[in-house]
């Protein structure tokens, strides 16, 4: 089941269950906690899959048109099953509604790591297009690409 969730304290607890279940992705202690404690003013879409929290999707607007996927994480065991496709569209669904023309996501830029090749991947067979890489936005071990859609 995907749903969007408003309570603060549910979107928290949500965001810590499943970001602390994928450190490979959200290592870095400080970077982590602040996906949490920001998740609580954001757009958040949630699945449930056996009455349980395995993934969830946050919003955060970047301009007056633009709206950035600002994280996303499903637990392991949920990988491939279509839960990531799910939170997207139900994602993309609230933003059209929003009035939103544009969304865009950052990641580390493919032939990078093979973990993150898979993420390109998978922003790319939602429809995300190349838009720009920024060698040094992060470091230079994490070139981040940007990816945009147009949602009108």
């Amino acid at each position: 089941m995907i749903g969007q969730i408003f309570d603060k304290n549910e979107k928290r607890t949500i965001a810590r269950k499943v970001l602390e279940a994928l450190k490979d992705w959200f290592e870095v202690d400080e970077s982590r906690e602040q996906y949490i404690r920001e998740s609580a003013d954001r757009i958040f879409i949630a699945a449930k899959e056996n009455n349980e929290y395995v993934g969830f999707l946050c919003l955060k607007e970047t301009g007056r048109d633009t709206v950035e996927l600002a994280v996303m994480g499903v637990l392991m065991e949920y990988h491939r099953s279509g839960i990531g496709r799910q939170l997207f569209e139900k994602a993309k669904a609230i933003a059209v509604s929003e009035g939103y023309s544009f969304m865009q996501v950052k990641t580390v830029q493919m032939g990078k790591y093979p973990d993150y090749d898979k993420t390109n991947l998978f922003y790319i067979s939602c429809g995300f297009k190349e838009f720009e890489v920024f060698p040094e936005y992060w470091d230079e071990d994490n070139p981040c690409q940007i990816y945009v859609m147009a949602l009108k």
